[in-house]
């Protein structure tokens, strides 16, 4: 698969650091009428033909700058203010498809000749778990304790966190901790631990209310308890997945 890190390689150039910010924006403003869209499409070919290191890949090349060309018009018209983010992210997965695509066309694959690996549905299994699922069991564990919000003398007042920014601070602690788990990397976890303990010191002592702070503290420990245990369990489970 070194022609998949080549094509990748050709991309990140092609897209983020040989793209300039004006083409960016005169592809958002004129879309397939602007020239520097094209240009961008055979600065792509280009690279892709370059590192491919082959010459009979310039008909693949062309046909992966095709594809490209495709999927940023997709995204040119479609993506709206609010949704830029995801069409951001949903235009790269794409590109890396097309990029796979072009790939196994060239070298002939067989896609038929590979197995999925089995302990590939435990492993999802314990990640889908460690996410959204994880977060409503904790939260229903440890309302009972939920304290008041300190020191809020007007209900008009703008909050000054991020809108659901503790739940998923919560569920990417709890995936770092489940790989480290599975991974045998368990120092990362005491240095992750530590790392939160610091962030958050700020806001507890500004705080001034035990309350938050043990409540906090449960949380925590609640969220890094699940992460460690299901990573245990799975670790537990994979020699029956042989």
């Amino acid at each position: 698969m070194i022609l998949f890190a080549q094509l990748l390689l050709a991309h990140l150039l092609g897209d983020f650091v040989l793209q300039p910010n004006a083409w960016v924006a005169d592809k958002m403003q004129k879309k397939h009428k602007s020239v520097y869209l094209y240009a961008h499409l055979a600065l792509h070919g280009l690279l892709a033909w370059l590192f491919s290191w082959s010459w009979h890949f310039a008909g693949y090349a062309m046909l992966l700058a095709l594809l490209h060309g495709l999927i940023d018009l997709l995204k040119l018209y479609f993506q709206k203010t609010n949704t830029a983010r995801y069409w951001l992210l949903g235009d790269q997965l794409l590109h890396l498809i097309s990029i796979l695509f072009i790939v196994l066309l060239y070298q002939k694959i067989d896609l038929r000749l590979y197995v999925i690996d089995q302990r590939l549905w435990l492993y999802a299994s314990g990640v889908l778990f460690l996410t959204t699922p994880a977060s409503i069991i904790i939260k229903n564990i440890i309302s009972i304790w939920t304290p008041t919000e300190p020191n809020k003398t007007n209900p008009s007042d703008e909050p000054t966190d991020l809108q659901n920014a503790g739940k998923y601070i919560g569920m990417l602690e709890r995936l770092f901790v489940y790989f480290f788990v599975v991974g045998g990397n368990f120092a990362s976890i005491g240095f992750l631990m530590a790392a939160k303990s610091i962030f958050r010191f700020g806001d507890l002592t500004q705080a001034k209310d035990r309350r938050l702070t043990e409540y906090v503290l449960i949380g925590t420990l609640i969220s890094f308890g699940f992460a460690i245990a299901v990573g245990y369990l799975t670790l537990c489970c994979l020699p029956y997945f042989f």
